[in-house]
């Protein structure tokens, strides 16, 4: 039975239709995928499937009792003071269950001989619900999930009001996902995620139980979560069944097949018009008049429309010397109450002209800062960065923060060269900006149309060495897809940091990389990186072996140390693990019948922290 249906969904804003005559089933596994241009109503659509908006015409229908985990865009108000207290709304009724096992304790502490088996029958029924609730687990449950959207613990501690909007959109993540809801329904989940925490949703998304909606741009993602993909454009829906890597093969057979009977109609169409008014008035002049009731009536097949993308033609650049950057002995930070404080050492690096190089790593390990040193907008703790021969740079800052806010669209590109209007107005054509557009102020633009207007002052300017800083941030798949192929046409060197996965398969020949305070080279792509990490994860060392053994038991050959470690033996692990939580379990019964407090409670963390060694050695078997 599905979780919702929804039929002839139609919304508009004003005068402006969103989308109409929509219909759609969200069943019981759905793995579902939604993409589209931006400005589409994909968000509109999730608004109206969780009931925050109600549509023009048309009805949804919701499962009784059914739970929504929904984390929009763009944070709600938080009523919450901390993050944490924003997040453990997840366990309200674990916390609740605790507070009445805290008070049934206390009565039974009060209790008379005649009330005491009351009280303790009713504390012995709280336990039970305490362990259905899943509140012997719930610590190690909240330190993974917290860990896997990239927050700290000590995070969870910041109030709400003094949050960034990365961490409360994270904090609305964790909360959602720890909610276990029957159906999570995700707008861009993925915006504020690093390679972990991309990695670490995928990995929750694949092996969950429950239904999944999800909004987002980030193709890799979409191949490895989704099963079904929508597409919003034009003002309907398109359903596809496969990830998005098969959506896009599927979308183009379609379209394909649809403009060859479209072409095929229209020439039907017009052999039929030309006999029409040949005949009208002739002696055929019934056929024809029964020839044009049946063009009338026919059901006419529509050509396919094209999206408007970002078209940027071939981006030229000047010549430079061999070398365009490179860095000696180089540490990048900041300072702090007159003390430096060190971000990264980085590696002595040479980037050559026409290198595609990009910056991967955590958030809020010092990309960004890295980048402002080398390109002399942050001065360095120690060592050095220079720039090459007669390079020009070019740096579009992550969220466009150096737009002219309160100048036009217009202007802000006639101040980067001087055009005339008309020239100006051709260009920011090219960049989806037309008719009034051009007269907006700056400052009220959306993401993707800041992220448009940096580029196209950026480019204006032929730099021989472009920097980016997260680029495709606000932009939809077919505009990211738009700005691939210009910067694979790009003549000069490229340097940037994203967490597009897509992008960097496609662009980048080499990767810097940033862990443990350190940014070193790999001279490779992506997929490269990503196989090496893979074997060194599964890398482990043998484990020792133990002073005595049985005499029946025989003795294991020693691996010499030239050769390569052997693996873990999981299986062992696991059953080693689970015949640890047996116990615990059986010592946790007996305590609870014994009505001792103080050992349910060590207990209970000790099952925690042998539940959480039992899961993660499980992800490890299973990765």
């Amino acid at each position: 039975m599905p979780l919702i249906t929804a039929s002839d969904l139609s919304v508009s804003f004003a005068e402006l239709d969103v989308f109409e005559g929509i219909s759609l089933e969200v069943s019981e596994r759905a793995r579902v995928g939604i993409v589209g241009p931006n400005g589409q109503g994909k968000t509109t659509l999730l608004e109206t499937l969780v009931g925050d908006m109600a549509p023009r015409s048309g009805s949804v229908r919701r499962n009784r009792g059914l739970s929504i985990g929904y984390v929009p865009q763009t944070t709600r108000n938080m009523d919450a003071q901390t993050l944490g207290e924003e997040v453990m709304k997840a366990f309200a009724e674990i916390t609740r269950i605790e507070a009445e096992i805290a008070l049934s304790a206390a009565a039974i502490e009060r209790a008379d001989e005649v009330g005491r088996r009351d009280a303790e029958r009713r504390y012995s029924d709280m336990l039970e619900a305490y362990e259905a609730a899943g509140g012997y687990d719930y610590e190690n449950r909240l330190e993974r999930v917290i860990a896997g959207v990239g927050l700290k613990m000590e995070t969870l501690d910041v109030p709400v009001d003094e949050a960034s909007g990365g961490q409360r959109t994270r904090a609305s993540l964790a909360k959602a996902l720890l909610t276990d809801p029957h159906l999570l329904i995700l707008d861009e989940p993925t915006n504020y995620l690093d390679f972990d925490g991309l990695s670490w949703l995928e990995g929750f998304l694949r092996r969950t139980s429950h239904a999944f909606v999800v909004v987002s741009h980030d193709r890799y993602f979409l191949d490895q979560v989704a099963t079904e993909i929508w597409e919003i454009n034009h003002g309907k829906l398109t359903a596809y069944k496969g990830n998005y890597s098969k959506y896009r093969h599927l979308k183009a057979e379609r379209e394909r097949r649809q403009q060859t009977e479209y072409v095929r109609q229209q020439q039907f169409i017009t052999k039929q018009e030309d006999f029409i008014e040949r005949y009208r008035a002739g002696q055929r002049s019934r056929e024809a008049l029964g020839r044009e009731k049946r063009l009338n009536r026919m059901e006419r097949i529509e050509a396919v429309k094209s999206d408007k993308t970002i078209s940027l033609g071939t981006a030229s650049a000047t010549r430079t010397g061999r070398v365009v950057l490179t860095t000696q002995s180089l540490e990048v930070g900041f300072h702090e109450h007159g003390r430096p404080v060190k971000l990264l050492d980085i590696e002595d690096i040479a980037l050559e002209r026409s290198s595609r190089t990009a910056i991967i790593g955590p958030n809020g390990i010092g990309k960004t800062t890295f980048l402002h040193t080398v390109l002399g907008y942050e001065p360095s703790l120690a060592g050095s960065a220079s720039l090459g021969h007669n390079v020009r740079t070019g740096f579009q800052r992550q969220g466009t923060y150096d737009l002219p806010e309160h100048r036009s669209v217009l202007d802000a590109i006639i101040d980067v060269k001087n055009l005339t209007p008309h020239d100006a107005r051709t260009y920011l054509g090219r960049f989806l900006f037309s008719g009034d557009d051009v007269y907006k102020t700056v400052s009220v633009l959306s993401g993707g149309e800041r992220t448009r207007l940096a580029l196209a002052r950026l480019l204006l300017e032929e730099p021989n060495f472009l920097v980016l800083d997260e680029p495709t941030t606000h932009l939809d798949i077919s505009s990211r897809e738009a700005l691939e192929q210009v910067l694979l046409q790009y003549e000069g060197a490229l340097l940037f940091v994203s967490h597009d996965r897509a992008l960097i398969s496609l662009l980048a020949t080499r990767l810097l990389i940033v862990e443990d305070g350190r940014m070193g080279l790999f001279n490779g792509t992506f997929e490269e990186w990503a196989k090496t990490r893979e074997e060194s994860a599964v890398r482990v060392v043998v484990r020792p072996k133990k002073k005595g053994r049985s005499k029946g038991s025989p003795a294991r050959r020693t691996t010499p140390a030239s050769s390569q470690p052997a693996p873990i033996d999981y299986e062992e692990i696991i059953a080693d693990l689970e015949g640890r939580l047996a116990r615990i379990e059986s010592r946790l019964q007996g305590a609870t019948q014994r009505q001792d407090v103080e050992a349910i409670a060590k207990l209970g963390k000790e099952y925690n922290r042998v539940q959480g060694e039992l899961e993660t050695t499980w992800e490890k078997w299973s990765s």
